[in-house]
This record gives structure tokens, C-alpha cells and sequence, in this order.
């Protein structure tokens, strides 16, 4: 039809133009058909410049796609984030290890008449072919430990991962120390890795006899690279996996949706959907030779997450932190200290000379009260934001440690949106 289409019109200039000089011959009528296929072909080439071009080679991504257009009725703050930082992939995760070992090597600041390292001793003794009849060890340079580690996902045999030391008897120090080879154990009982090396406590330590200095932790250490991996936490291969599942970050129902939607237009497909606020399924595309290939086209798409309104106050500190979607409803906020100083100023009375009076002392007390009459009342608007309300709250004199109980009393007062969480 399209070829139709692009010859009537050759065909047209040619009866009107050509036609009255030349007359209708074969020859005439070949230069129109060869014209009319030129122009067909022409435009089928404008029509792939100008339409979607699809490509079934993975290894090129649309740039139009890795950004993800905002959902309707989502508030948009401008901010993209690729999904490899507010994701991972199920499966993709560290794995605890722990194990029990011994520190030797230490300047007489090791364990002091512990029977559990002079034990462990004697049984490393014994598996040396050592006489350990005698138990009663006297020696300050032994000190038993804990190691722990994290073991990387698809971590290979051979592989080094960093390790952690503590101290568990009353050793005083580790520094200079030396970690002899310790099983370090998976939850199901397995050995996944060995651990041996100098241990590093990043720590300073000196006494004399009237006074020490301790800066950091001498009891802590750590050995990088100080552990060989000797069994797989997991073994499948990736690119056999007809489905996969992203875990979200922050879990949160609106993110998970825009994900998903944002993926459906990489693809072009419905291959992915929301299955709770922390899940994301994602089916494989059939077209897909490398699984590997495709998560990591996946973890470069941009989004927009989202988030619930949230103040952190770890009131220890006297820190807060305010999201930027924090608003408040109108409400007064009243803020003055009721100060009450008393000081006892007592004086002496002395009787006149030559009185039979005696020396007494006659107490004075003299009470302050300070009421912050200038500091009394604030009027906050509807729907102020995070600059207002801080804003507001400077004007008023507010320190960090008493904007913590006023957030608390303006959110039981139902004017605050927002969730408080305290750490």
C-alpha cells in the first residue's frame, strides 16, 4: 500500500508534464516505476530515523529511558538516584563468621591467671606434641580472643577478607600482638575461612607510676586482608535465574512502584512489578542471554524514591535532624524557662565590746527568679516547611536539646506530620 501510495503522485507529474512531449511509452514507464522505488525506500529509512528503533543487543541502553518520569499524584523534589544505591539484589549479602583464637607475641599485656587461656594453651601445646602437664601457665604475652569477620557474597577459595579481634580475658592490650590460625565458622558449624596475622589496634597506650595515657581501644584490633576464604557461602549461577527479586533499602510502597514502572519502560514490557513495600520481582526477558548483563543494565536506571515525612532526634546528643517533607499544621508554641536561683549568703554578728554577747552566724538567702518574659510565644503558619519552621524557632531562641521536647509536644498535639524516630 505504502508503494502505492509514493507512485501516484510520480505517476500524476508524469501524464501532466512529461507525457504531452514524449507521449506514454515503456521507456517512459520504467523511469516511473524506477522512481517510484527509489522514493519508497527513501522513506522507509526516514520512518526507522524517526520512529522507536529496537535493539535485541543488551549492551546498548536508551538514554531516554534511564530516567523515570514521575508518577501522577507524587510530589517530585528533583533528586535521582540510581537504583543500585536504594537497592541490592536478594541474595547479594555478607554472611557472619566468628571464631576463637589466641593472641601471642605480647608485652606482658596479655591475659593474667585465666584458666581458660592457660587451657586453650595447653591444648595447642598438646597438638604440637608438647608436654602441658603443667596448666599453671605464668606467662602476660598469651591473650584469648574472639575473631569475627564478613564474608562477601560469591566469595571464592583463595580470596582474602579483613577481620576483627577482641579481647575476652583481662588483657590490657593486643597491640604488637600476633593472631595464630583460627577457624573462623559459619552458623551451620562450617569452617569458611582462616584467619592469621599482626594485629593492628590503631591505638596509643603508656603508664608510669603515677599516672597512663589510653587514646583509642588496645583491646580491639583489626587485620586486613587477614583471612583467606577457604569455602563458597553460595554457589549458583546467576545467569540461570528465570526471575529476580530487588530489596529495598528504605522499604517504602510508593518507591518499590516507581521501580517497577520505571523498569517496564526500560524493557518494554511488563516484566516487573511491586510485590510489597520491600520487594521488587523482575522477570527475566526471554531475549535476554546474560542475566549478569541485564542487572547491571537494571542497577543503572534512574529514579525518584520517596519517603515519609521523618525527624531523628538522638537526644543524647542533643542532635536533630528534620526531613525536607516535614510540615506542620498552625499552632502556638510557647517557650520560656521558669529560673529559680537561691544562694545562701550567711553573715557573721559580732556583740559590741565589752557585751557579754557571743559570735553568731545569721543566714541570709537571696532568691532570683528569672521568668524569660521576652522569649514567652510563636505563632507558626499551615503548612510550614523545614526552612520556616526552623527560621521560627531560631527567632525564638530555641536551643538544639529544647527543639527536641517541643517537636515531641507539637506531634502529640497532632500539628506535626511527620514521624519522630529517637535513636
Amino acid at each position: 500500500m505504502r508503494f502505492l501510495k509514493n507512485t501516484q503522485p510520480i505517476l500524476d507529474f508524469y501524464i501532466k508534464s512529461i507525457k504531452p512531449h514524449v507521449g506514454m511509452s515503456l521507456q517512459g514507464l520504467g523511469i516511473v516505476l524506477l522512481l517510484a522505488i527509489a522514493l519508497n525506500f527513501i522513506s522507509i529509512q526516514f520512518a526507522h530515523a524517526g520512529g522507536a528503533y529496537s535493539n535485541n543487543n543488551s549492551d546498548i541502553i536508551d538514554s531516554s529511558l534511564l530516567r523515570s518520569s514521575d508518577p501522577i499524584g507524587i510530589e517530585s523534589d528533583g533528586i535521582y538516584s540510581r537504583i543500585k544505591e536504594i537497592t541490592h539484589w536478594f541474595g547479594d549479602r555478607t554472611n557472619s563468621l566468628t571464631g576463637y583464637g589466641l593472641i601471642v607475641g605480647l608485652n606482658g599485656t596479655g591475659d593474667k591467671n585465666s584458666s581458660f587461656t592457660n587451657a586453650s594453651f595447653a591444648n595447642l601445646l598438646e597438638i604440637h606434641g608438647a608436654d602441658s602437664s603443667n596448666r599453671n601457665f605464668d606467662s602476660k604475652n598469651i591473650a584469648a580472643v574472639m575473631v569475627t569477620a564478613q564474608l562477601p557474597a560469591f566469595s571464592k577459595p583463595g580470596s582474602r577478607i579483613d577481620i576483627g579481634i577482641s579481647s575476652i580475658g583481662n588483657a590490657t592490650s593486643l597491640e604488637g600482638g600476633q593472631l595464630l590460625p583460627t577457624q573462623l565458622l559459619g552458623p551451620d558449624r562450617n569452617v569458611y575461612a582462616v584467619g592469621e596475622g599482626n594485629i593492628n589496634t590503631g591505638s596509643i597506650s603508656a603508664k608510669g607510676d603515677a599516672a597512663s595515657v589510653t587514646k583509642g581501644i588496645p583491646t580491639n584490633g583489626t587485620i586486613s586482608n587477614g583471612a583467606i576464604v577457604e569455602r563458597m557461602s553460595q554457589n549458583f549461577d546467576l545467569n540461570r535465574q528465570e526471575t529476580l527479586n530487588l530489596l529495598l533499602h528504605n522499604p517504602d510502597l510508593t518507591t518499590a512502584r516507581i521501580i517497577a514502572d520505571t523498569i517496564n519502560k526500560y524493557t518494554k514490557q511488563a516484566s516487573a512489578f511491586a510485590q510489597d513495600s520491600n520487594t521488587v520481582l523482575i522477570r527475566v526477558p526471554p531475549n535476554r542471554p546474560s542475566t549478569v548483563n541485564f542487572m547491571t543494565e537494571i542497577e543503572q536506571l534512574q529514579v525518584q524514591s520517596d519517603s515519609k515525612a521523618t525527624i531523628v532526634v538522638k537526644e543524647s546528643e542533643g542532635i536533630v535532624v528534620i526531613g525536607h517533607k516535614v510540615k506542620i499544621k498552625p499552632v502556638a508554641i510557647a517557650h520560656g524557662n521558669l529560673t529559680i536561683r537561691i544562694t545562701e549568703l550567711p553573715q557573721v554578728s559580732q556583740p559590741n565590746p565589752e557585751s557579754s554577747g557571743e559570735t553568731t552566724v545569721v543566714p541570709r538567702t537571696d532568691i532570683d527568679i528569672d521568668k524569660s518574659e521576652e522569649k514567652q510565644i510563636g505563632i507558626v503558619s499551615s503548612g510550614v516547611a523545614l526552612q520556616d519552621l526552623v527560621n521560627n524557632l531560631n527567632a525564638m531562641g530555641v536551643s538544639p536539646r529544647d527543639l527536641i521536647g517541643i517537636l515531641q509536644a507539637i506531634k502529640a498535639a497532632g500539628a506535626l506530620q511527620a514521624e519522630i524516630k529517637v535513636i
